[in-house]
Order: structure tokens, then C-alpha cells, then sequence
């Protein structure tokens, strides 16, 4: 089975505390998982500006919906939209 990616995008940070409390809750959530890129060096090329973006490698599409839809991870995202603007 080919490997998924969830890939996120950070426009904007609106509170650096929150966004680390995210990251708390967040990356416990991600077992079998492997973070490609996590809001390192990046340039954007066509499109506006961003924050930084984060990849994250799963073993199968099923995975990744499946991690996404988890109750866990909705509870880490209530403290991940409070740290983000979204224009």
C-alpha cells in the first residue's frame, strides 16, 4: 500500500504559546508516522507568502484519515486553530 501525506500549511501565527501546546497534545497523536518537514527553512515561488508547513508521512491513506478524523487529534486542533489566522 503507498504511503499519504498530510501536509500543512501555516499561513499566518497568531499566538506562539497555543502553537506550542498544539504541538504538545498534536505529535503524541502521530504513532507510526514520520515527520518530513516540520516549519523549517522553506521558499515560496507563486502563490503568497506562508509561516512554514509541516509534512508528515503515514503508511497508507486510511492512516492518514483516520489519524485526522481521531478524537485526539480534534482535541489538539481546538488549541491549533486558537494559534492560527486564518485570512
Amino acid at each position: 500500500m503507498p504511503a499519504a501525506y498530510v501536509i500543512g500549511i501555516r499561513q499566518r501565527l497568531k499566538g506562539k504559546g497555543e502553537m506550542k501546546l498544539y504541538g504538545q497534545k498534536a505529535l503524541p497523536t502521530m504513532t507510526n508516522t514520520q515527520i518530513e518537514a516540520l516549519y523549517g527553512r522553506h521558499e515560496v515561488l507563486e502563490v503568497d507568502p506562508i509561516a512554514g508547513v509541516t509534512i508528515v508521512r503515514f503508511e497508507s491513506y486510511e492512516a492518514a484519515k483516520s489519524w485526522y478524523e481521531s478524537d485526539e487529534y480534534k482535541e489538539a486542533m481546538k488549541t491549533g486553530w486558537q494559534a492560527l489566522t486564518i485570512p
